[in-house]
């Protein structure tokens, strides 16, 4: 009795996290991610070294700030300005226990400058004429890494514990997705990609991936796959449309002028723009096509004698419910991003046609009405292909 006990009890839990229903073509494309995303992360962007300037050796490593000499720093109100002197010992490697001097020099910027204390753990950068001489020290900043990586642990357990399989194959999607951004997307643009048809193709590798990881090869992943990238190609030609007519220079965005001045003068950065636009809102776009397929994959599983006109009725009343909520999504990720703008404007009583006008602003607005656009008309172009699709028998 108590073996038939545990015997049910394990097939629950296998059910309930999703075990019992892996296919064999599932665990082949999973492993064909991973095998991509390890391939991915050792494969090099081909900048790696592009910063390099001197033929010095250089070692990061995590250090501790014993001592701080102040005595030439300045503070005029907010502003600091002049140089703090530091001395770090490191905690790691071969050097662990060594001690450096070294400057800390202030820019009167408070969005750069860091000011450190004694006790401050953070990530320096020795360098030398080899490993055996290394005596020069540069503080970059304050060590990060390893709570990152605490709280990516915590997001990876807590996502396996709740959803199972699908969320170990959610893991999967997150990693390929910030490697093919980080490997592809961003190596392209610095190599002069056409921005735009570049961006598509990406958004279109990511969107099928991600897509198929959850939903698999079946009707509910096709469905889910071509409604979204639908939504993503109307995303992508009103951004184009519209950002003709409201002028946005691509260098409204942050570090531009800096990209420009290292030595990447004919990037497109007003195409990068655009990409961004369709290719930001993408994730957004997915999630509504895979609730609308979802639920007609449901609602053909429960009734399967249903014909296509009352299958994309019904496609077409979940959608209504969905990007009703859907639409505020964009407004409030975009707007918390230049929350501190928008305070400086109202504190000193800029109108609002001044406001309308701001490129910054501007930016934004295009970026959210568009964004949004694409979140409107994923959901009818899912239910009218999911009609097709999932009605056939």
């Amino acid at each position: 009795m108590k073996s038939k006990f545990n015997q049910t009890t394990l097939n629950a839990l296998f059910k309930f996290f999703g075990f019992s229903s892996i296919t064999r073509a599932e665990l082949i494309f999973v492993g064909i991610c991973i095998t991509a995303c390890i391939i991915m992360f050792y494969i090099p962007t081909g900048f790696e070294k592009a910063g390099v300037q001197t033929s010095l050796f250089s070692l990061p490593i995590e250090a501790e700030v014993i001592e701080v000499d102040n005595s030439h720093v300045h503070t005029i109100g907010l502003i600091r300005t002049g140089e703090q002197g530091l001395v770090i010992e490191a905690l790691e490697g071969d050097l662990k226990g060594k001690k450096f001097e070294c400057i800390n020099h202030f820019l009167g910027k408070l969005d750069i400058d860091k000011f450190y204390r004694e006790g401050d753990k953070v990530f320096a950068v020795i360098q030398g004429e080899s490993y055996d001489k290394m005596n020069q020290a540069q503080v970059v900043d304050l060590y990060r890494i390893r709570v990152e990586f605490v709280l990516i642990a915590i997001f990876i357990l807590v996502l396996l514990i709740y959803a199972g399989w699908v969320g170990f194959k959610s893991i999967v999607s997150f990693f390929f997705s910030a490697l093919i951004i980080w490997k592809i997307l961003l190596p392209g643009y610095l190599k002069y990609y056409s921005p735009i048809p570049f961006s598509l193709f990406v958004t279109a590798l990511l969107t099928g991936t991600i897509i198929f990881l959850v939903a698999g090869f079946t009707k509910k992943g096709w469905t889910a796959f071509l409604g979204a990238f639908a939504g993503v190609i109307l995303t992508a030609v009103l951004s184009i449309l519209f950002g003709k007519y409201f002028a946005i220079p691509g260098e409204i965005k942050p570090f531009s002028e800096t990209l420009l001045y290292t030595g990447f003068i004919k990037l497109n950065l007003s195409d990068i723009f655009l990409s961004g636009i369709f290719l930001a809102s993408s994730g957004a776009v997915m999630d509504i096509a895979m609730d609308v397929s979802a639920s007609m994959a449901e609602v053909k599983s429960q009734k399967p004698e249903i014909g296509f006109i009352d299958l994309t009725l019904a496609g077409f009343s979940v959608g209504r419910a969905v990007i009703g909520t859907m639409t505020t999504t964009l407004l409030l990720a975009y707007s918390g991003g230049y929350s501190t703008l928008l305070m400086v404007f109202i504190a000193q009583g800029v109108p609002i046609a001044n406001i309308l006008n701001i490129q910054y602003v501007s930016a934004e607005i295009l970026h959210t009405v568009v964004g949004s656009f694409g979140l409107i008309s994923v959901a009818p172009f899912t239910a009218i292909i999911g009609g097709i699709i999932l009605s056939r028998r």
